[in-house]
């Protein structure tokens, strides 16, 4: 079986206040935001409309320094990200799922970390619904 790619939910909180929430959840389960990515912003300096879209960069130092030292492929797997955009009236927020590196890597404890590290993401998401 394929696990699927992200956790996803949809809110009736608004853009904002969802984006709001993802941040300050994130601190409170111990990771940093590295950097927000304004994709609706990017898109219109290139002239394109899109829907209200952020890209939210999450890393925990402690997970990352275990993970890479176990397998520097794990890089490309960072830093976990979750999206924050608009469809219809809803906001939606849709985490990414590290527990698939786990179809990429065979390390038994790099698997376990993976899925801890699921979790929080997971909670992140739900919790900010």
């Amino acid at each position: 079986m394929t696990m699927e790619l992200g956790y996803t939910k949809q809110t009736k909180k608004s853009f904002e206040e969802a984006l709001a929430d993802v941040e300050r959840l994130t601190a409170d389960k111990g990771f940093r935001v590295l950097h927000v990515h304004d994709v609706q912003a990017t898109l219109a300096e290139k002239g394109f409309e899109t829907i209200k879209f952020k890209i939210v960069e999450i890393c925990n130092a402690k997970f990352a320094h275990k993970a890479l030292g176990i397998s520097p492929l794990v890089g490309l797997f960072m830093p976990c990200k979750i999206n924050i955009y608009t469809q219809g009236e809803d906001t939606v927020i849709s985490g990414m799922r590290p527990a698939m590196i786990s179809e990429f890597f065979q390390q038994q404890e790099l698997k376990e970390l993976a899925f801890d590290v699921d979790k929080v993401v997971r909670s992140i998401v739900d919790d900010a619904c």
